[in-house]
């Protein structure tokens, strides 16, 4: 129960900070995607269902503030969660790398599948000016963002996991 309202509460608080905090960062009219960070931690972290939770509810909260029709945002962020959570075996908390290029290949997966669903497929076929100048900067602005959110997930998720084992202790 304690992890669904810190995840809650995870979500919420980012979503705020991309949609407030990080719209007046803007550089150059980039804002880093927090969901993305969000939902691709959990889901290496904790694995593939985990990740597909996360991956929806972050997805379906920027379907309702921001999304043409429901459960676009909310089934691309489903498959990355997804995706990531095939990574779980491999994920070592104390190396950064995996983490990292999970999150690049995310970030630039969720860019491009939105350029072609959104902007190619209505015939706009100005790809290199997309990529360059809010696909890469958008990533690299993550990435950034990334560093600093990062270890305090890996930390918060630390302490959950911590505090199961202990209750599952007390029970056996």
């Amino acid at each position: 129960m304690l992890r669904k309202i810190v995840v809650t509460v995870f979500i919420i608080v980012c979503f705020v900070l991309q949609c407030s905090v990080f719209s007046s960062l803007a550089l150059a009219g980039i804002i880093p995607n927090l969901m993305i960070i969000l939902t691709s931690s959990f889901g290496f972290m904790r694995g593939e269902r985990e990740g597909l939770l996360i991956g929806f509810f972050c997805g379906l909260m920027s379907d309702i503030f921001f999304g043409g029709f429901l459960g676009f945002y909310a089934l691309l962020l489903m498959y990355i969660g997804f995706l990531n959570g095939k990574f779980c075996k491999i994920f070592y908390p104390e190396d950064i790398k995996l983490p990292l290029a999970l999150i690049v290949v995310s970030d630039l997966s969720y860019g491009i599948i939105c350029y072609i669903l959104t902007f190619m497929l209505r015939s706009r076929f100005a790809f290199s000016y997309y990529f360059t100048h809010i696909i890469l900067p958008e990533t690299l602005y993550t990435i950034v963002v990334t560093l600093f959110l990062y270890p305090v997930i890996l930390k918060v998720n630390e302490k959950l996991e911590g505090y199961e084992r202990k209750r599952a202790q007390k029970f056996v």
